[in-house]
């Protein structure tokens, strides 16, 4: 496969996921918001919080300013400007779809280019009011994509890329909500064990729909190390660390060749940290301090897998996600 064909395969399916996952968490953000608070501040804390989680802080401070809810939804939802908003990753999923569209099914062009024209259809009428259901309608239409996808296209080189972007993509986000839930959402100290806590613990196991299987496999009120073990460490919960390095992993094997050594490399070290590690070693450690060395590890996997397999050009890839946001925690 040229490995330009392959670049866009691999943006496309991350574009989905991003798009996917800035609907999860602006969902849980308003969700978050109807709880009655007394604390000041809580709703600039809460409404940060999504920035942070996409990399998007300082380009809506640079727009914006102020955080109110309105205006960061409008950032994060339907902005152009914002490289990460789910217009500009449904707007870049379809332009990557396009240039490629010899290489996926007709089944899968016609989800994408659909999701792209029915969104420019609903723009003049979405609002804060209606965006509710707008976040179910891009899960959904992202859960159509993934569905089509493996219902239909060959198990070649296309689809082992496309999974690469998905699993890598959900990874990142995996591990900026749980990291920024730790630090940022929680008001004080005081609140730990308290309804608020107890209603953001499960805020956050609906953001990557893991309420059910937490209960299913825990059978006992929400803690917050058991919430980090089953995002990061169950290798049967779908969206957690451990699960979406067994795909990425696995599928650096499958499409193996001598300029990919390092990358499978890294995947491998990554992969069995999570396989091997037991929760209690990760909050000796430092939650925080094990999710940023999470993300730098992940982050230069892609580039190294950039580096082996995709082509190296200024145009779609060149709008990725920004850098992971750095966390001033005392």
């Amino acid at each position: 496969m040229l490995s330009r064909t392959a670049d866009h395969l691999f943006w496309m399916a991350r574009y989905i996921e991003r798009a996917e996952n800035t609907a999860r968490v602006l969902d849980v953000a308003h969700r978050s918001a109807l709880l009655p608070d007394d604390n000041d501040g809580i709703d600039a804390r809460l409404w940060y919080a999504p920035l942070n989680i996409c990399g998007s802080a300082d380009g809506y401070e640079e727009k914006y300013g102020v955080v109110e809810s309105a205006k960061v939804t409008h950032y994060m939802a339907l902005d152009p400007e914002n490289h990460s908003s789910i217009y500009s990753s449904l707007m870049l999923a379809r332009e990557n779809a396009r240039a490629v569209r010899g290489a996926i099914t007709s089944e899968m062009w016609e989800i994408i280019n659909s999701m792209w024209l029915d969104l420019r259809r609903m723009l003049p009428n979405l609002d804060q009011f209606r965006l509710e259901g707008f976040f179910d309608w891009v899960k959904e239409r992202s859960h159509l994509f993934r569905g089509v996808t493996l219902g239909t296209i060959l198990k070649d080189d296309a689809l082992y890329f496309i999974r690469l972007g998905t699993f890598l993509e959900r990874a990142d986000n995996t591990a900026r909500i749980l990291d920024v839930k730790y630090h940022i959402l929680l008001p004080s100290v005081q609140d730990v064990g308290g309804a608020a806590d107890y209603y953001q613990w499960g805020a956050l196991l609906n953001s990557v729909s893991a309420l059910e299987a937490y209960r299913k496999i825990y059978r006992v009120s929400i803690s917050p190390m058991r919430v980090a073990e089953l995002l990061i460490l169950r290798a049967d919960m779908p969206r957690s660390l451990h699960a979406c390095l067994n795909e990425v992993d696995a599928t650096l094997e499958v499409i193996n060749g001598t300029t990919g050594l390092e990358a499978r490399r890294l995947a491998g070290e990554l992969h069995a940290a999570l396989h091997f590690t037991r929760i209690e070693d990760v909050f000796n450690h430092g939650l925080h301090e094990y999710l940023t060395d999470f993300l730098d590890r992940t982050q230069a996997l892609s580039s190294e897998i950039n580096h082996a397999y995709l082509s190296m050009k200024d145009d779609l890839s060149s709008t990725i996600r920004p850098d992971r946001f750095q966390l001033q925690i005392q």
